[in-house]
């Protein structure tokens, strides 16, 4: 097998390997029935997955008490089906972590977030070349407004190999390094500050930062497929295989092994859904509360409060966190982007809702998957007991060439649904019976439109359905 997966290879294995899907019964969203948006939600991925010549991705909706559901799509390496517990890079989504243990020792009193980071760390000797530049300090770092450059002072993106440096060669490069802007003027992202700040929790706790975030953070919660490094001896087994972004000839390629090493705080992390389901979870719970559990209440308020808004590229940012307006409602999570991998958490503490979605590739985007999902839960207005699955019968894929590639039809509710795929937002058209086998959609007034029938040969079986008079055959 060469390292150049050829899209052959990858049409075979990813539409013959199954669906990993698991609900849980007890979904605590509200009074509504979720299921068949679910179901939905788990054709669409799935199209999707092989739409965008994917790997495979998994993906989960959470709660106050964790994932209520999660699904598995295509596959974690060459041999392997993607199952829910496959871990991934969360790479940038680290921030969170490195960032919570930074905010707890501040509530402990053992640093302040005006404190400057050569107060803390006395070998920092990257050049401040603005004299009159405002200290460069804890808070200006969680909120990426420090002005210090982006990176290290190392090539550690660069393809085939990724030499991410150590903590040591990050430190002996300070030296020859600048500051792009005079602290707390602009936004500017920073891997290398949150890396500082990785080293400041050691430094302060006189703890490794691998123990620090273990004990007082992941073991709490229960994070126990969650660690501050790629574990080698796990890469191409329960740690997912990356590869890149897709090509000309649509093909991907294998992402050779890396670890962060000395930019572990800031995107050296690997974990899977259902502990981001947890750590939601414990946000969620957090905040409505009036006891401390790892941070007080009014800390993670704080921390997802906006703290830098930016004029010039409308970023919002948190201590830590990123702050986002999605079809205009307050979101707050983090997106991570590593060779070979995407993921993205989203929570609203408001509606008490969670997402992620994990992707082994890059060149993709897991945040449009999560606003689909959204909006496909959001459109549920069945109560809780009512029969699913009105129309079974007439489920499926059809074939609605050449408009769209093919059209799923499900029951939703006491209608049929149609989404046409593939699609990165789905719209879901309903149609409301009329009589046997017809149908009229569901105007934005409620008024009906126009008529679709589904179809059936001698035996009644259902072939296709017609619209506009025309024929769309069901897929076998």
């Amino acid at each position: 097998m060469t390292k150049l997966i050829r899209i052959t290879l990858f049409t075979i294995l990813f539409i013959s390997c199954s669906i990993d899907v698991k609900t849980k019964s007890s979904i605590a969203f509200s009074d509504k029935d979720y299921s068949e948006a679910f179901q939905l939600i788990e054709y669409w991925l799935d199209a999707q997955k092989d739409y965008e010549n994917l790997p495979g991705l998994t993906a989960m909706v959470g709660n106050e008490n964790g994932a209520v559901w999660t699904g598995a799509f295509g596959m974690a390496n060459e041999n392997d089906k993607m199952n829910i517990e496959n871990t991934f890079s969360i790479c940038s989504i680290s921030k969170l972590f490195t960032s919570i243990a930074i905010m707890k020792l501040v509530e402990e009193g053992k640093i302040k977030l005006e404190d400057p980071i050569n107060k803390l760390l006395p070998w920092f000797d990257l050049n401040q070349q603005f004299k009159d530049s405002p200290p460069l300090t804890i808070k200006s770092i969680l909120s990426h407004s420090s002005g210090l450059p982006r990176e290290s002072n190392h090539p550690y993106w660069s393809w085939p190999d990724f030499p991410f440096p150590s903590k040591e060669d990050v430190v002996k490069e300070l030296k020859n390094q600048e500051m792009l802007y005079p602290s707390s003027k602009y936004y500017q992202y920073s891997n290398l500050g949150l890396s500082l700040l990785g080293y400041v929790v050691e430094e302060v706790s006189g703890e490794s930062f691998d123990d620090y975030i273990t004990n007082e953070i992941l073991n709490p919660l229960m994070m126990n497929s969650t660690k501050t490094r790629m574990p080698k001896e796990e890469y191409g087994n329960i740690l997912s295989v990356g590869y890149s972004s897709i090509k000309r000839d649509r093909d991907r390629e294998k992402v050779n092994f890396f670890n962060a090493d000395g930019i572990a705080a800031a995107a050296g992390f690997t974990s899977n859904v259902n502990d981001l389901g947890k750590f939601a979870a414990w946000q969620i719970q957090l905040l409505k509360s009036l006891e401390k559990n790892i941070l007080s209440p009014e800390t993670l308020k704080d921390m997802h409060k906006v703290h830098w808004d930016d004029e010039l590229t409308s970023v919002t940012r948190g201590l830590g966190f990123g702050v986002y307006k999605i079809n205009g409602e307050e979101w707050v999570g983090h997106g991570g982007s590593c060779p070979g991998y995407r993921s993205q958490l989203y929570l609203s503490p408001d509606k008490g809702i969670s997402y992620s979605v994990m992707i082994n590739s890059s060149g993709t985007s897991p945040g449009i998957y999560i606003t689909g999902m959204h909006e496909i839960l959001e459109k549920v207005k069945k109560k809780k007991g009512t029969p699913s699955n009105k129309f079974m019968e007439m489920e499926g894929l059809y074939i609605s060439q050449p408009w769209t590639s093919e059209t799923y039809i499900q029951s939703w509710g006491d209608y049929l649904g149609l989404l046409d795929m593939p699609t990165s937002s789905p719209k879901l058209s309903l149609y409301k019976m009329i009589e046997k086998d017809t149908f009229k959609r569901i105007l934005k007034n409620d008024e009906l439109g126009e008529k679709l029938e589904i179809l059936r040969d001698d035996q009644n079986n259902i072939t296709g359905f017609r619209t506009h008079q025309n024929i769309y055959s069901k897929s076998k």
